[in-house]
């Protein structure tokens, strides 16, 4: 196999074999990455330009029921600083970021069952009421299907479930026993089956993982064909169970990138926090690598600090204002610009 026809391949046919995939993940030289983000780049604005989708990130609750072995969050972590928005202070949220140009807001929190079901489509039903122009997607992890029905019923559009990955024996060893990769997947495939644009996606470097698991999140997103794909390096978290191992590199995190764009050439895909907190310009370098998207925090910043999925986290002490302007500064920099608009997924023909 040679590392430049496999990403001809994959820019002419949006798909490889999996032998294929651990290949280029294994061999790709400097020059190679160059090509793969460069052909990436060329898919990306051959759908969307020079644009990129902002979207209001709205961390309302630091609460979870899980025990997920990467998350600061988790349950069992003691030396987590708890906290919960009321449905005004989330609102108010929602009204700053109206203002500051976004048409997108996304509530994300820990699995917190002290919101019920018909709170959150209440929140949701009172954004569309005020801004029927905006998106309202969800980032709350694993409910059951009838949950996932009423809250689209309410309104919501979109729902970001990243699948962590795509190997059971893998998903294993990041998770307790209590967790399954199963119901995590038929969640994803439930979400897709009701009309959300919906989101997946994974860690690049996490515990454990092999050139064979990405190969084969590469190969399940190519399957589920997803809207939207969350892919961002691990960091670990200083109180979790993961602290002490190796985070995932910048540069593998931008290989994976480029190879979601190929593969997915319509998705939706953020060039992360994390991303930005491995490296001063790293979201900058994965919009270069065939991201679409960025995300900043509309949380009051009396919480940001507390929402600590991973340690060192970025931007926690800016208000939304200067996250907006910092964000418009830093795609200008690189010959993009940040657009005011909902940033649907492309439902055209390349």
């Amino acid at each position: 196999m040679n590392t430049i026809t496999l990403i001809e391949k994959l820019w002419q046919d949006t798909v490889l074999a999996k032998e294929e995939y651990v290949y280029l993940i294994r061999n790709c030289s400097m020059e190679d990455r160059e090509l793969l983000a460069a052909r990436a780049n060329e898919v990306r604005q051959s759908y969307y330009g020079k644009d990129v989708y902002v979207r209001g990130l709205i961390e309302f609750t630091n609460y979870c029921r899980n025990n997920c072995y990467y998350c600061g969050i988790r349950a069992e972590n003691k030396n987590a600083d708890r906290y919960r928005l009321s449905a005004e202070e989330i609102l108010e949220c929602v009204e700053e970021g109206y203002t500051l140009g976004f048409r997108t807001f996304v509530l994300q929190g820990g699995e917190d069952f002290s919101y019920s079901t018909e709170d959150i489509g209440s929140l949701i039903a009172e954004i569309k009421k005020r801004h029927n122009d905006c998106a309202v997607t969800l980032s709350l992890g694993e409910r059951e299907r009838d949950v996932y029905q009423y809250w689209y019923d309410c309104g919501a559009d979109r729902y970001l479930l990243r699948h962590e990955t795509a190997s059971k024996e893998h998903y294993e060893k990041l998770h307790p026993q209590n967790l399954s990769f199963g119901h995590r997947i038929k969640c994803l495939y439930n979400l897709k089956e009701i009309g959300y644009q919906t989101g997946a996606g994974f860690m690049v470097g996490s515990p454990f993982q092999t050139a064979e698991h990405l190969a084969a999140d590469l190969l399940f997103l190519k399957e589920l064909q997803p809207h939207m794909a969350g892919i961002g390096p691990f960091i670990a978290q200083k109180d979790s169970p993961f602290a002490g191992y190796v985070d995932g590199t910048l540069e593998q995190t931008l290989l994976m990138l480029s190879l979601v764009r190929l593969t997915l050439p319509r998705v939706l895909l953020p060039s992360t926090t994390a991303l930005g907190t491995i490296h001063p310009q790293g979201r900058e370098l994965g919009i270069l690598a065939g991201a679409n998207v960025v995300m900043p925090n509309l949380s009051p910043v009396s919480v940001r600090e507390k929402y600590q999925l991973y340690d060192n986290k970025i931007c926690t002490g800016e208000e939304s204002a200067q996250c907006r302007q910092c964000l418009d500064k830093r795609m200008e920099s690189i010959g993009y610009h940040i657009v005011t608009a909902r940033g649907d997924f492309a439902n055209v023909s390349r």
